[in-house]
């Protein structure tokens, strides 16, 4: 399986890396100027392959600046930056170019779990589900938190958005990635809750999910450490990611 990657960061690194069995890499795009091996920033260079799978690791404008043109070259996407569908135009576009080419818009686990469970229990309906990302004020430094109060004197958790998620992931396209993701498997992305709290307290990233609807009710919980090329992200994503690209090769899939 020839692969693509937008991006060579916290994520497109660790692809890399991974080494995955039956999977060729052939090409990286990156945003500043860089031709060396198979990294480069020019889209031309890159598209001139021929990928069966591309992955973006590199966030909302290039899921909006490429998706399109993946899908429509003949291969899957995978998006790690779900945010970028809050723009409703966007996501039914890209639907539309999958359906056309006959590929798949892949939206992988990337940094929550339960998406599995979760999308379970929206074939049977789901009344309410909430989502609540703790991370410590580091990780929300450069947002629009950082005009709500003194991210560097906090000295207890101060929540810096409650609502919808639709709203929430627009404002913190860097940080709620997740929450998107889990408003798609589940109720949508404007009856989804989302919960964003600068957290002093804590070192990790701290991610809780509650859903209730015809089957019950479950939480979620998980507690990540943080990644070291980027503290917006924790180390968990990575993972998940290289999970997800091993099984378009695997011939074992495992929570599907």
């Amino acid at each position: 399986m020839k692969l693509g990657l937008i991006g060579y960061g916290a994520i497109g690194k660790h692809v890399e890396a991974a080494g995955l069995e039956n999977i060729e890499l052939v090409s990286v795009l990156v945003r500043r100027p860089r031709t060396e091996g198979l990294l480069t920033h020019e889209p031309a260079r890159f598209f001139a392959h021929k990928f069966d799978a591309v992955a973006e690791c590199a966030g909302h404008e290039a899921v909006r600046t490429h998706g399109q043109r993946v899908l429509e070259g003949g291969a899957d996407f995978l998006v790690t930056s779900v945010g970028a569908f809050t723009d409703t135009a966007l996501f039914d576009r890209l639907l539309a170019a999958a359906k056309a080419s006959g590929k798949r818009l892949i939206l992988p686990s990337a940094g929550i779990g339960a998406l599995d469970i979760l999308s379970s229990a929206a074939v049977g309906g789901l009344d309410s589900v909430t989502v609540t990302v703790r991370k410590d004020p580091s990780a929300w430094k450069g947002t629009v938190a950082e005009t709500m109060v003194d991210l560097d004197s906090l000295t207890a958790p101060h929540t810096v958005f409650d609502g919808p998620v639709r709203e929430g992931a627009k404002l913190y396209p860097q940080n709620v990635n997740i929450s998107a993701a889990a408003a798609i498997a589940g109720i949508g992305l404007d009856r989804t809750r989302v919960v964003i709290v600068a957290d002093p307290t804590i070192t990790t990233h701290i991610v809780e999910l509650e859903a209730k609807g015809a089957f019950g009710r479950f939480t979620f919980m998980e507690d990540v450490a943080v990644s070291e090329e980027n503290r917006k992200t924790g180390k968990l994503v990575a993972m998940a990611m290289v999970k997800s690209v091993r099984q378009l090769a695997s011939t074992l899939v495992v929570a599907a």
